[in-house]
């Protein structure tokens, strides 16, 4: 079965009624020619790609005509052999203030086929009745940041000027098809007992889960494109903070409660292997030596499951917390004495391999650097649909993946 993905186009800020005053695009320069950061896209002798130089940066066009829509489809559609099992809406603005919007349902509806909104902020939505229309054409599960169920906070940090109407669509959708709700965290804005009034609300209309999401101010939390820092003065939560913060919550409601970049109280992830000893032995021994290049989140986590494989080798820690984030800024600041010849970066850092190699021999040894697995684990916006045994599963893979290459390519 095959998923096809509509993209709408748009811009982040101009095509969903302007900036929500946390945005992480709300600061970044628009620049004509901006530097690539490199990636596992790249070719191999060349640094920068459409991924690491535009996409990242949500360089979009505006909205896409409604026929250039219907075109992409038609023909993004011959070139699928097998069945349509889900239609995906999405794009660098927000799907509810496409101006189509409601022809593009009735148009995508006509092919029977269940929809999925991998975003919206429901800003767009003006008239509760939208929600009637989504399900009739097929809507069956939808992305939904809320921020807070209080509308007037909605109003001043979103910028909506309807929050009541985006609400009462939110409300409408969780009691007919699958709403994962999510929310960036502003300690002292919709945290605490706004935070609070806001899982009872999701709960009561039947949502099925709720993302939380730490906010980020500083490059070290992930702002790469020059954009730190968002809010000036805003007071930030630590890594335990927002994971007690998400256990308490999840084990208080009954819809699951999830949060990024820690964690998944349900499924036990980030890596919930360390959890299953039976799974751990099944894993690949580690034969060789190499260095691991990892986030500060993540890194003690990596080590341990390497550590319990017969590890030899260390994972080195940058001030970056999440590790697809590394770019090569985060690599100058280690000490290239303390590397092995062969060094092992994060699959989805934003690090071209030849620039990684410069950066990483500045000692005068000449190293070799190769990119491991895509992912490691899951993230809670991963796994919010996710099994623990499928979370498992995708922590066995990657780490089969990387201890191969540990052996393959290490000494």
């Amino acid at each position: 079965m095959a998923h096809l993905t509509v993209d709408l186009g748009g811009r982040p800020g101009h095509d969903c009624r302007g900036f929500c005053r946390y945005c992480y695009f709300k600061k970044v320069k628009v620049e004509e020619d901006p530097e690539p950061f490199g990636c596992r896209y790249c070719l191999p002798f060349s640094v920068g790609c459409d991924y690491c130089t535009g996409f990242v940066r949500e360089r979009y066009d505006g909205f896409k005509d409604l026929r250039d829509v219907a075109d992409d489809v038609l023909g993004n559609l011959q070139l699928i052999d097998d069945d349509i099992e889900r239609i995906t809406i999405s794009g660098g603005g927000d799907p509810s203030c496409y101006p189509d919007f409601a022809d593009l349902i009735e148009l995508l509806g006509a092919m029977e086929v269940p929809l999925h909104i991998g975003y919206t902020s429901g800003k767009g939505f003006d008239d509760p009745a939208i929600a009637d229309l989504l399900v009739e054409n097929g809507l069956t599960e939808v992305s939904f940041t809320i921020f807070a169920a209080n509308p007037e906070l909605r109003r001043k940090w979103m910028g909506d000027p309807t929050p009541e109407a985006s609400l009462a669509v939110l409300g409408k959708l969780c009691e007919k098809i699958d709403v994962y709700a999510a929310a960036v965290i502003l300690p002292g804005v919709n945290d605490g007992k706004e935070l609070e009034t806001t899982c009872a609300w999701l709960e009561e209309r039947g949502a099925k889960g709720l993302i939380l999401m730490r906010f980020a101010n500083r490059t070290d939390q992930g702002l790469i494109l020059g954009n730190a820092p968002i809010i000036e003065g805003q007071r930030l939560q630590t890594v335990r903070e927002f994971q007690e913060m998400v256990n308490d919550l999840n084990s208080r409601y009954s819809l699951k409660i999830s949060g990024t970049p820690m964690g998944d109280p349900t499924n036990g992830s980030p890596f919930a292997i360390l959890d299953e000893p039976e799974l751990m032995e099944k894993l690949p021994r580690v034969r060789k030596k190499a260095s691991l290049i990892s986030g500060g989140i993540a890194a003690r986590y990596v080590q341990d499951v390497l550590d319990t494989c017969g590890n030899k080798s260390w994972v080195h820690s940058v001030k970056k917390e999440i590790a697809c984030l590394i770019t090569l800024d985060d690599l100058r600041e280690l000490d290239c004495s303390q590397l092995e010849k062969v060094v092992i970066i994060p699959g989805r850092a934003f690090v071209h391999e030849r620039q990684a190699e410069e950066v990483l021999s500045a000692d005068g040894v000449q190293r070799t650097v190769i990119r491991g697995p895509g992912m490691l684990t899951a993230d809670a916006e991963t796994s919010m649909g996710m099994t623990r045994g499928q979370v498992l599963q995708m922590e066995m893979d990657g780490f089969a993946d990387l201890i191969r290459l540990i052996n393959q390519y290490g000494q």
